[in-house]
């Protein structure tokens, strides 16, 4: 463990700046006994083969199928550059099991090998058992030989049951929320290539997933090569399922939008409704719904860069009114991906990675 994600001091600073919260303080280092012992994964996401560059991160949701190689509760994450550390290449998905029930907690293993190389931020688990993973390729880790990219779907042990690429609605994909019922998904994919947020509607069995419609939801957010970044446009996704909201972090207009009556649109929004642009952004990333309800987005450095201020994860309201900050490194370009879950056992609710350092964190966040 090689990571320096809110241990000691950071993690009082966090918890100062009122993001975790005294609850959450104690869940992470106090045990029955009240001796204080660190119970938060901090762990290397570099598996034996050498990927590295962390992307995407999710937990797999309640209600999951036993039996698999991973299970409910536990967290996957993509790998976006291979050991060459060129950008595009990255090839692993590996999984941690935070309560240690069969790893000790913390430790990788690799759960897929993509045959597709640049796996991003899109990685997203159906409650069906199935994971869903996108990439967006190059061949020399440069704009220029960047590829159009495809979404997988595994099974629960690993295995490869399908790609979906298409022109038009895979065009790049770069982050992916899921509204899941089951029997039937919603999954929004954005495209860093096309600058759009496509929805694909699909259903679920124990046979596989089919996608049944796929609808352009949102369009015009602005794209441009980054040459930290490779490429930066739309990436992370929030959705309200109680409200049909879907938010959207624009990294290169440095912004975040919402998109009204997502699961049920059939034309595009342009952008949708600004609700924020405040100048604490600097490249925002993937973006969550925090336990609490409010916007969680990670800042990448990608734009407006500070070096002041460094690899933040910031929080909303829903409606862009500015809650509080706190740092993932000291380090530019160390935030990217992060992902919440709302549990119902008390566990783990929260993880987010540092790709500075390669490392992953799961943690319990208060509702408060």
């Amino acid at each position: 463990m090689n990571g320096k994600y809110f241990t000691g001091r950071r993690l009082w600073r966090a918890a100062a700046a009122g993001v975790l919260g005294i609850a959450a303080v104690s869940a992470a280092f106090a045990d029955d006994d009240g001796a204080f012992i660190p119970k938060l994964v901090n762990s290397s996401t570099v598996p034996a083969n050498g990927d590295n560059n962390p992307y995407g991160v999710a937990f797999v949701p309640e209600g999951f199928p036993s039996g698999g190689a991973i299970k409910a509760g536990d967290v996957v994450v993509s790998n976006f550059n291979s050991s060459s550390l060129l950008q595009g290449t990255g090839t692993t998905i590996v999984q941690f099991d935070p309560r240690g029930t069969i790893a000790p907690p913390g430790e990788a293993t690799v759960f897929f090998s993509s045959g597709l190389p640049g796996l991003s931020t899109a990685l997203g688990v159906l409650r069906g058992g199935y994971v869903i993973v996108g990439n967006v390729p190059t061949t020399d880790g440069s704009f220029d030989t960047i590829g159009q990219g495809a979404l997988q779907v595994i099974d629960r042990n690993g295995n490869w049951l399908a790609t979906w690429t298409d022109a038009k609605f895979l065009n790049g994909p770069w982050d992916l929320a899921i509204d899941d019922d089951g029997g039937h998904a919603q999954i929004y994919v954005s495209n860093v290539l096309n600058g759009t947020v496509a929805r694909l509607d699909v259903t679920v069995t124990s046979k596989g997933v089919t996608v049944t419609k796929k609808t352009t939801v949102a369009k015009g957010y602005t794209v441009m090569p980054n040459a930290a970044a490779v490429v930066v446009g739309p990436t992370g996704l929030a959705i309200d399922d109680k409200t049909d909201t879907l938010y959207v972090a624009s990294t290169a207009d440095n912004a975040i939008y919402s998109v009204s009556n997502a699961g049920h649109r059939s034309n595009a929004a342009n952008r949708g409704h600004l609700v924020t642009a405040d100048a604490r952004l600097r490249g925002p990333l993937a973006l969550r719904l925090a336990p609490n309800g409010n916007l969680l987005t990670a800042n990448g450095d990608a734009v407006n860069g500070d070096p002041l201020h460094p690899s933040e994860i910031l929080e909303f309201t829903r409606k862009g009114e500015f809650v509080r900050l706190y740092d993932v490194d000291t380090s530019q370009g160390g935030a990217f991906g992060l992902d919440t879950v709302r549990d119902s056992d008390g566990g783990f609710n929260y993880a987010a990675i540092d790709d500075v350092t390669n490392n992953l964190s799961v943690y319990k966040l208060s509702k408060h």
